[in-house]
């Protein structure tokens, strides 16, 4: 008896642990589902994209094709507090902010120097399965271009 309460008594604790330790609904790896997803022909694709806890920052991995075809890679760390922290490897944005509007939304703001190039709202579903990015962005051309881009979490 005293066996058996315990183990419950562990359970309990370990399960208390996993709900407070859990990640947020973003973190995890993402595939983009082209077929659910609505983007202009010649766009960067981000095919896999990644959010993972470092410290007390998040860090944002894009992986994808370009409009010239290439494979693209780009990164990001920061927080999601609205603030602009720089963005390695993407030749049209120099920074982005996230900034959490609940546990399941962010706003994302890319910039080229101080001119805003991309805006995004991120959406995660309540089952959290999917993940919705609707975004506007500006070419070097000047043309605004809008995507919604449907995500599978792996």
């Amino acid at each position: 008896m005293k066996g058996k309460l315990i183990l419950s008594g562990l359970l309990v604790c370990l399960a208390a642990a996993a709900v407070c330790f859990a990640a947020d609904a973003f973190t995890g790896t993402w595939k983009l589902n082209e077929g659910k997803s609505k983007m202009p022909p010649g766009v960067t694709k981000n095919t896999t994209v990644t959010y993972e806890q470092v410290g007390d920052s998040v860090k944002v991995t894009l992986d994808g094709i370009g409009a010239d075809g290439k494979p693209t890679h780009d990164e990001w760390t920061g927080k999601y507090d609205g603030k602009d922290y720089p963005v390695t490897g993407n030749p049209n944005n120099d920074t982005r902010s996230y900034k959490k509007v609940n546990d399941r939304t962010l706003e994302v703001t890319g910039k080229k120097g101080d001119k805003v190039v991309l805006k995004a709202k991120v959406i995660i579903s309540p089952d959290g399965k999917t993940r919705t990015v609707a975004a506007t962005q500006t070419g070097a051309d000047g043309k605004k271009e809008t995507s919604i881009a449907v995500y599978d979490r792996q």
